[in-house]
């Protein structure tokens, strides 16, 4: 099996905050990351595609399109917004790494599939939060993958 990677990048502030808790839970709970003033982050999106190359292009995606999904999906409605209150598709959505990873994976998931070479898949999606904090959301795969 062959993994291909993308990477993108978008900058983005949010807050995390748990409105069914207590002011007092969320602060112990989420500490700086609870200000009510917002904070933010470079994020960075790995996108992971699995599958068999194509026999006429030897492409699992074409990663110029790949590079278009993530951008029309991802990037345009997250980068310099606040992620909960200006991204309509992360209504309700507590917006730690964990969370966004499998919200952006779910958005990419029938675009990417319907680009990439037959039987291939989208494998995972990673987001960096830090240089030191990332999450990998990856739904149980197919035995293709």
């Amino acid at each position: 099996m062959t993994y291909v990677i993308r990477k993108a990048w978008f900058n983005a502030a949010h807050r995390l905050h748990n409105p069914d808790k207590s002011e007092e839970w969320n602060q112990n709970t989420f500490g700086e990351c609870n200000s009510p003033n917002w904070h933010g982050h470079n994020y960075l999106i790995e996108v992971v595609v699995c599958g068999t190359p194509d026999s006429e292009t030897g492409f699992i995606i074409d990663l110029g399109e790949l590079a278009d999904i993530i951008e029309n999906e991802v990037i345009e409605p997250c980068d310099h917004k606040n992620l909960n209150l200006d991204v309509d598709f992360l209504r309700d959505v507590l917006p730690t790494t964990e969370n966004l990873a499998e919200v952006f994976y779910r958005r990419l998931r029938e675009p990417v599939e319907k680009a990439a070479s037959k039987g291939s898949r989208l494998y995972a999606v990673r987001l960096h939060e830090t240089d030191r904090n990332c999450a990998e959301f990856r739904p149980e795969m197919p035995k293709i993958c």
